[in-house]
């Protein structure tokens, strides 16, 4: 590995001679010498530790993440999750970044990537997610040889992300014990009722009650409850596939309300066609989804939504103004305030029943840790978890407290006693 200077008027007069792991003759030109010894030493490194790749070797981001979308689909990924990697790569990476060779990529520059796409209009969130699928990009493109280093592994989050992150508010983002027993009160059909309980119960997500069988619930004698074992999940094109993560494969037991609840309903849950049929050519129907549609088969999330929850939140009287882009409050035709539903997504009975587990078993809660609440939620890392913490009943330190007040000011006092026993001797040696 040598740096020269090359002869003669050059607009990059730096030139780097070196060979790369395959022991190829690779040359590369720079504009200052001190940007020429960086990638010498840079580029040393990377040969020896066998992980280099030339410029002439790797390919730009929107090339990579076509072999990233490739690869998923080769490894089976379901098509929600193909058709997201496909949306962030075409609609917010290469507008913006897309001819940019992977190599070219720093911390900087996904930094100002990051500040463009919130110029553009994109979410805090959206972005967050975005760069995480161009993490991943950058992953597989490590392991074919297209890319040395994957530093956004190792990025840490932005100030703006850490002080924009709102924490969730109870009665806010978190429905109420009260307001949850309002929504389950006023579900008036069965299937409703029994789906939104044991939601508010289990903290499953939309596509883990969508996909529930009847054979992964397990019910245990009278009196005891239930066990709801997580096996698989439904998408939006009502296709079953496994959970989000290995965490998600998880058993939740539930209580005796629940159960109870769940055996009632299945004595009229729609039994699904086979398509086969018995001796006297009657249809055969099997008995396999817990939360089906009216034919039996994977419901829609969308019905769920707006045929089960809103009008079990509206019916309780839980509603919020509608409110125009620049928040004030839309009217309605008599010029009144228009209102719309306080909930209108199944996450929110799952913030409740972090909630619920996390509370003190004085206000009705559970009072588990934070460990447990992770795994009874099929969160794949405790910082999924931690956005609850605040959630968690802190250890009741008041009497402590008092003690450590009363010491300070105790001191002070005698302190002062002290001091004005002492002022008439001071007084009277000033005197003589």
């Amino acid at each position: 590995m040598s740096v020269r200077k090359r002869k003669g008027l050059h607009k990059r007069p730096w030139q780097v001679d070196y060979r790369d792991g395959s022991g190829k003759r690779r040359s590369k030109q720079f504009v200052t010498k001190k940007e020429a010894d960086a990638f010498s030493a840079t580029a040393t490194v990377e040969v020896r530790e066998g992980v280099h790749v030339p410029d002439e070797a790797t390919v730009s981001v929107a090339k990579a993440g076509e072999l990233w979308i490739a690869s998923g689909k080769v490894a089976g990924l379901e098509r929600t999750t193909i058709d997201q990697q496909q949306q962030h790569l075409k609609l917010h990476m290469i507008p913006f970044i897309g001819a940019v060779k992977l190599n070219k990529l720093n911390v900087p520059a996904v930094r100002a990537f990051q500040d463009r796409l919130r110029q553009e209009g994109r979410s805090l969130d959206m972005v967050k997610r975005v760069t995480v699928s161009l993490g991943s990009i950058m992953a597989d493109a490590q392991e074919r040889g297209l890319l040395a280093r994957n530093f956004i592994r190792d990025m840490p989050r932005s100030r703006a992300e850490k002080r924009n992150r709102p924490k969730l508010r109870i009665g806010v983002d978190i429905p109420t014990p009260a307001e949850i027993n309002a929504i389950i009160a006023n579900a008036t059909e069965p299937r409703w009722r029994a789906l939104l309980l044991t939601v508010a119960f289990t903290g499953l997500r939309g596509s883990e009650i969508r996909g529930l069988e009847w054979d992964a619930i397990e019910f245990l004698p009278p009196g005891e409850g239930a066990v709801i074992h997580v096996r698989q999940r439904a998408d939006r094109y009502k296709q079953i596939g496994m959970p989000k993560s290995e965490a998600g494969h998880r058993s939740i037991p539930v209580g005796p309300l629940v159960a109870n609840t769940l055996r009632e309903w299945q004595l009229c849950c729609p039994r699904r066609d086979t398509g086969r049929r018995d001796a006297d050519g009657r249809p055969i129907k099997e008995l396999r989804y817990v939360f089906p549609n009216g034919a039996g088969n994977i419901e829609d999330h969308t019905n769920i939504v707006t045929r089960g929850l809103v009008p079990a939140v509206l019916a309780a009287g839980l509603t919020v103004p509608v409110l125009e882009d620049d928040g004030s409050p839309r009217l309605d035709e008599q010029g009144q305030p228009a209102m719309k539903a306080k909930y209108t997504g199944l996450h929110c009975f799952r913030h409740f029943f972090v909630s619920w587990c996390a509370n003190r078993k004085v206000d009705g809660g559970r009072e588990l840790s934070q460990e447990i609440v992770r795994e009874l939620t099929g969160h794949s890392s405790q910082e999924m978890t931690n956005i609850y913490s605040h959630l968690f009943p802190r250890r009741d330190d008041s009497e402590e407290r008092a003690a450590a007040e009363r010491a300070v000011m105790t001191a002070v006092a005698t302190g002062m006693q002290h001091q004005s026993a002492r002022a008439p001797e001071n007084r009277s040696r000033s005197t003589v």
